[in-house]
């Protein structure tokens, strides 16, 4: 289980890259913050649901219905996990 609390947030944006990489057989050399999940990397929202739950997997948290439907862009899910870790 990956701890949100210890990473930063650049940290995140490299392990969100990765995973949408290996989840998608994308080029993570094309990723970035703003590279937008839906006209950018073709992801479906079937896909985006599947990114959820292996986040939810992952994370041990499951992004709100209200967060999830405002995400567009890396940054967005980077946003979204690192808004989910507790203040120190």
């Amino acid at each position: 289980m990956i701890d949100l609390n210890a990473m930063s947030k650049e940290q995140l944006q490299h392990w969100v890259i990765d995973l949408l990489a290996e989840m998608f057989e994308l080029d993570k050399a094309q990723l970035t913050a703003d590279s937008n999940l839906y006209s950018d990397l073709d992801i479906d929202s079937i896909d985006a649901v599947d990114l959820a739950v292996k986040l939810k997997q992952l994370t041990g948290k499951r992004l709100q219905p209200e967060v999830f439907k405002t995400i567009r862009t890396i940054g967005d899910v980077v946003d979204a996990l690192a808004g989910m870790t507790e203040p120190a």
